[in-house]
């Protein structure tokens, strides 16, 4: 019986993926850098420190890493607290109370820096309902690399086959197989077209779950 649920943030809690991808352009800009749509729709479900470190690459860029993310973050914050329509997803919050309520265990894994999951959770009163939060930020490789779900599973004590993953990127669900769990692939509207054929069932929406479904999976 499933145990514990481990969400993914961008894309499945929060639409934040419009907000880092304004960020993102607009330091491209500063950087005066052209970086395709297609290059950029692959940096889906990567931490901003693999993102950049690609950039680096690619680009030839001489800065260091740390002052790129920085610079980066910085247009991402501006944004964030001043876009006052941005919401939790449709669904997703009250699939998370019921997930609460019915005894599931939720744990975070995200890409995203422990800063920006901070002012998430602040932002719409999140941290009552998680009991960890890890953030990608910690992990020298990026999912699809599995490191940060096998951490997640780890810190919440359940074993991997008793968790289920929550993801919207296909290098998300790539790397929760890679670590032996259950994946539901959320089509998310606003992200980059993901290939979510690896995972092992696709949502459209989040009233497509709840406490009782969940627990019977696998």
């Amino acid at each position: 019986m499933i145990k514990t649920v481990i969400f993914d943030m961008d894309g499945v809690i929060v639409d934040t993926e419009p907000l880092h991808y304004f960020a993102y352009y607009k330091h491209f800009e500063h950087l005066n850098i052209d970086v395709p749509h297609e290059l950029y729709a692959t940096f889906t479900g990567l931490s901003t420190k693999n993102t950049y470190q690609r950039l680096k690459e690619a680009f030839g860029l001489d800065h260091a890493v740390e002052d790129l993310i920085q610079s980066k973050r910085d247009f991402f914050n501006e944004v964030f607290d001043t876009k006052e329509d941005l919401d939790l997803l449709p669904g997703v919050f009250n699939l998370i109370k019921d997930f609460h309520a019915n005894g599931l265990q939720l744990v975070l894994a995200s890409s995203a820096s422990k800063v920006t999951i901070k002012r998430v959770f602040d932002r719409f009163g999140l941290h009552q309902y998680f009991t960890h939060t890890v953030s990608g930020e910690d992990f020298p490789q990026s999912k699809p690399h599995p490191e940060i779900f096998i951490k997640a599973a780890e810190l919440s004590g359940t074993p991997v086959e008793e968790c289920i993953v929550i993801e919207d990127s296909a290098n998300g669900i790539k790397a929760s197989k890679a670590a032996g769990i259950f994946c539901v692939g959320y089509k998310s509207a606003n992200t980059a077209p993901q290939n979510l054929s690896e995972a092992d069932m696709v949502i459209n929406h989040f009233d497509e779950l709840n406490a009782t479904k969940v627990k019977g999976l696998v």
